[in-house]
């Protein structure tokens, strides 16, 4: 199948989380799989030297707010082609692709986005031009969803279209004065249309005109049916759901193999499990912590509310009373972070904290890691507990989401330790089991090889977006 992915983020190019991993991750296995697949992403900065990239098409000035190039070449370590709108005026910046470097998200990024998907559907029916035209037009998430809809509002004949929601609560809602610059015309801010609550919302639009959606794990489609977990659009969602498919994410099992996995100071495997205490010793040596055998819980994470990590710093205090370290490494709300630093501070050589995001440093983590929490409030997917299981560090996590869809406990005969409710004394006993756990070293060392049995690779869920782009193409 001819698939262009629209997308704001790939590994390689550009990353700030897990979406990046995902779009890499799912692009790879289509293009393996022998699906003729392009990615279109912003050209940000760095990303034309890394992807390699020439000009390929002028695309002269397709909102009317300056000229835009079209750049082509591949995504660094796959075979999949890369198409870059580079349009320096929105993408030349110094800070990320979201935020400028004074913490703020842009005060244009709907205009920045806005061309993203312009461009999208520019290329999605332009075959002449390129010599190639997709039969499906995939969108991630709210910087990419006016793809589909402008396709919509443009009518004719078009590809099958189909958004990803990645996290529903980020949705790129704007002040409806911002329709005319970003290509829509007046009417599709109308509540059948764009317009939630007042705002203009990108994502509402991709999930409006596209052919179907999917989000990234079967319990999240059913969460955000309802109002707890739909962030205002769950009406909507209810009202499609025939059209809504829950298709897990899965992981590039050829990144993160603990087998031969440069960023690691040990590589190992089930065979020769006994190295990974060399990677615990490595870690503990890079963070600061004292060389010693004490369980060692790993957080890699975005430092939210949502991720659950002040039910983490709320559980700590009695936790530390027991011999466990702590490692974190993570980025994002101020006062979380501070508040880590703090932590630090009065448990050194027992806590260690690195504020920030170091993709070596991730790998290490979860090779020295004993556990991993994942403690979040709501979980789209998740893809840390995969690689922590990948790298035989139990996770601990709440029971929700794609966590729920991926971690059993270990009651239930599986290789992790669950919680339902949002409070810090439920994560605490999740912990303190974990704890009790590892004392039997034996056990411990059969549910780490249990867990690294898992499989958790993009073929499966390959398959199941080929279903729905059938379904899509069928439906245009």
């Amino acid at each position: 199948m001819r698939i262009l992915h629209v997308a704001s983020e790939a590994t390689g190019l550009v990353k700030t989380g897990g979406l990046a991993d995902v779009v890499t991750g799912l692009t790879r296995a289509q293009h393996d799989a022998g699906d003729d697949v392009r990615v279109l992403l912003p050209a940000y900065p760095g990303c034309a030297q890394r992807a390699d990239a020439t000009v390929s098409h002028a695309l002269g000035d397709p909102l009317g707010f300056g000229p835009a190039r079209l750049l082509e070449g591949r995504i660094p370590g796959t075979s999949t082609p890369a198409w870059l709108v580079d349009a320096p005026s929105l993408y030349a910046r110094d800070g990320g692709p979201y935020v400028g470097s004074d913490g703020h998200p842009y005060a244009d990024n709907h205009l920045r986005f806005a061309l993203l998907g312009r461009v999208g559907a520019i290329l999605a029916t332009a075959g002449p031009l390129l010599g190639w035209e997709p039969e499906v037009v995939h969108a991630h998430d709210w910087q990419a969803a006016l793809a589909p809809a402008t396709l919509r509002w443009w009518g004719g004949a078009r590809p099958g279209t189909v958004t990803t929601i990645h996290n529903l609560r980020f949705q790129g809602r704007f002040d409806p004065a911002v329709v005319p610059e970003v290509g829509l015309p007046v009417e599709a801010y109308a509540v059948e249309g764009a317009e939630a609550y007042g705002s203009f919302c990108f994502l509402k639009a991709g999930l409006v005109y596209s052919d179907r959606i999917t989000t990234v794990s079967p319990t999240y489609a059913e969460e955000i049916q309802s109002e707890l977990g739909g962030e205002g659009l769950h009406g909507l969602l209810r009202h499609r759901k025939d059209a809504l498919h829950g298709i897990l994410n899965g992981i590039d099992e050829s990144a993160w193999n603990p087998s031969d996995d440069p960023a690691i100071e040990a590589p190992f495997d089930a065979q020769r499990l006994t190295r990974r205490a060399t990677n615990k010793r490595a870690l503990q040596r890079e963070l600061g912590l004292e060389p010693t055998d004490a369980p060692l819980l790993g957080v890699v994470s975005r430092l939210s509310d949502q991720k659950g990590i002040d039910l983490l710093l709320g559980a700590l205090p009695r936790l530390l009373q027991a011999p466990l370290q702590v490692a974190v490494l993570g980025s994002g709300d101020p006062g979380l972070e501070s508040t880590l630093r703090d932590l630090a501070r009065a448990h050194p050589r027992r806590v260690g904290v690195f504020i920030g995001y170091d993709e070596g440093l991730s790998h290490r983590v979860f090779a020295g890691a004993d556990m991993m929490c994942v403690p979040s409030r709501f979980e789209p997917c998740g893809l840390t507990q995969m690689y922590a299981m990948r790298y035989g560090a139990l996770p601990v996590v709440r029971f929700t989401g794609g966590l729920a869809d991926t971690v059993r406990d270990v009651s239930a005969g599986g290789c992790g330790f669950t919680f339902e409710d949002i409070d810090a004394g439920a994560l605490g006993h999740a912990i303190e089991r974990a704890l009790h756990l590892y004392a039997d070293r034996d056990a411990w060392t059969r549910l780490q090889l249990q867990a690294m049995r898992r499989s958790f690779g993009w073929d499966d869920a390959a398959k199941r977006y080929a279903e729905v782009y059938a379904a899509a193409t069928a439906s245009t």
